[in-house]
């Protein structure tokens, strides 16, 4: 209802933090489904990938466009230097290469944004603006969380680490 009020449906932030939301929750939809035996013990398959590595393929990839929105195109110094290693860093949880600690790094750097530009406790409850911070504090914590999935669990089996295993 919020967004319809706020008209903020079709932002292009707001749209694609939700579907960062939705890409967490395909990570843990992808961790409790379970790899489902074969009915023929020890006979090797062909194209080992199964429906549980590509959602969580899905759910990387899902997962970044949350930090797709914290890209500034600035020439500060700082900002130039803060958008090309958020944007490595992105790149390397979306191939599945170093992806654990790609993935705490970006954590951690959401950590602190968080904190710092969703303060929604300094803003007075009566003022619009509190909505806004504290939807997009919840928000980007539970991105957090499925970061920290990532995190937990590694990439997946459709990944650069995994691959990196039958070389």
């Amino acid at each position: 209802m919020q967004t319809v009020v706020y008209n903020i449906l079709w932002d292009v932030k707001f749209l694609m933090r939700n579907l960062a939301l939705g890409g967490g929750l395909l990570l843990l939809l992808a961790e409790s489904r379970s790899d489902g035996k074969s009915m023929f013990a020890g006979v090797p398959t062909v194209g080992g990938n199964s429906p549980r590595q590509y959602m969580q393929l899905g759910g990387r990839i899902l997962l970044i466009l949350m930090f797709m929105t914290l890209i500034r195109f600035n020439t500060d110094p700082f900002t130039i230097f803060q958008d090309i290693f958020g944007l490595a860093l992105m790149l390397l949880v979306t191939v599945g290469f170093k992806t654990k600690l790609a993935a705490l790094t970006l954590f951690l750097w959401l950590l602190i944004i968080n904190l710092v530009q969703n303060a929604f406790w300094q803003i007075p409850s009566y003022r619009p603006l509190h909505d806004f911070l504290k939807y997009d504090f919840f928000q980007t914590l539970s991105v957090m969380g499925g970061l920290l999935l990532v995190v937990a669990l590694g990439p997946g089996g459709v990944s650069m680490d995994e691959h990196k295993k039958k070389w």
